[in-house]
């Protein structure tokens, strides 16, 4: 079967980049057009398999989740103001950067 590379455009590419909150430049651009067509092209070529018959699976190797009593009572506990004590700001909550589009860190 042939498949035709899907091509991504330098717009395509600098959107993802944004969404991941990277700063490419032009030769890294250039670099990771070609690179992700192909990664593209290859995941279109999975869509084709016929997989109708596949059950679903999360791990293949028998792991299981090991879980402990959640206790608090480890006497390793902070207040809240020894917890804030070295941030800057404070009001119950821990201030980080945004990153979503259009918020500030008002």
């Amino acid at each position: 079967m042939i498949h035709l590379m899907t091509r991504l455009t330098k717009k395509e590419v600098l959107h993802v980049a944004e969404l991941s909150n990277l700063k490419l430049s032009e030769s890294e651009v250039k670099k990771f057009l070609p690179q992700l067509s192909k990664i593209i092209e290859y995941v279109s070529q999975l869509s084709e398999v016929d997989t109708k018959e596949t059950k679903s699976t999360s791990q293949t190797m028998g792991l299981t989740n090991v879980y402990r009593e959640n206790s608090g009572d480890s006497g390793e506990t902070l207040t809240q103001e020894e917890v804030f004590s070295n941030t800057d700001e404070y009001n119950g909550f821990f201030k980080v950067p945004a990153i979503l589009e259009g918020r500030t860190n008002k």
